[in-house]
């Protein structure tokens, strides 16, 4: 289900993996991992979202997220709308074979996925204060942290993928640290480390027993808030590039 689910977000296959010319330097990359998801250069994109590896792996109860990008990692950021409706939002995201509920989601059939996103339009992790001003409600341009369910969602476009919205007078079960949008994403307040071609996220799981078997992909894209700011709420638009080929979650967690 989840491959299917996923095939949606891809814009052209990936035929071949190709390492490139010149190995970046740092043995700790995405890219020298054993059993990381590779992806070859595309030079019809921008190089920030060109995706060359990605991988997870585990120490105890602590998970490291990585991606290795052919560019530097964060430099592009979408440009202000002015508004939230057709807001810009781009991200880097690793979907995962983990269920919802496995952050506190309600249960479901959706892929969770971890993401690292900006979007200067509007702020939706009201308990952080991202650029350390005093102001908790001004800092979504600033690269930070979500955990989202996505689900195919027709209204988005054909085959089209959307954060999982919360239906009227719906009340789902939500993290504790869910920003109050009516949808699945929860703001848990995991800083990305932005160094170079590299960006990562340590995620910490109270249950350890919830990532055995844990599977994962590497994907970077573009979302949008719907003009009528409604169901449904943050669709995926386009997609830059993806680490696996079709999204079959071939990534396997590696224990560090």
């Amino acid at each position: 289900m989840l491959k299917s689910m996923s095939r949606s977000l891809l814009i052209a296959s990936v035929s071949a993996i190709v390492l490139p010319a010149a190995a970046l330097a740092d043995s700790s990359h995405a890219l020298h991992q054993p059993g990381a998801v590779l992806s070859p250069e595309n030079q019809e994109i921008d190089p920030n979202y060109d995706i060359l590896a990605a991988h997870v792996h585990r120490k105890g109860r602590v998970v490291t997220f990585h991606m290795t990008t052919k560019g530097t990692a964060g430099e592009t950021v979408p440009e202000a709308n002015g508004a939230l409706a057709g807001a810009p939002v781009q991200s880097y995201v690793w979907p995962t074979s983990l269920k919802p509920e496995t952050v506190g989601f309600e249960g479901g059939n959706g892929i969770l996925a971890l993401v690292a996103t900006s979007h200067p339009d509007f702020d939706d992790t009201p308990l952080f204060d991202e650029d350390s001003d005093g102001d908790l409600l001004n800092d979504g341009a600033k690269w930070h942290s979500h955990w989202v369910v996505l689900t195919p969602n027709e209204a988005c476009g054909a085959g089209a993928l959307s954060v999982q919205d919360i239906p009227n007078g719906a009340t789902p079960k939500m993290p504790a640290t869910w920003p109050g949008l009516p949808i699945y994403i929860d703001s848990p307040g995991y800083s990305p480390v932005l160094q170079a071609e590299e960006i990562t996220l340590n995620v910490a799981f109270a249950d350890e027993s919830a990532l055995d078997g844990l599977s994962y992909d590497g994907v970077t894209s573009a979302l949008r808030v719907n003009q009528n700011v409604h169901a449904p709420l943050l669709c995926v638009v386009d997609v830059f590039d993806v680490a696996s080929g079709d999204l079959s979650l071939p990534g396997k967690l590696a224990e560090n």
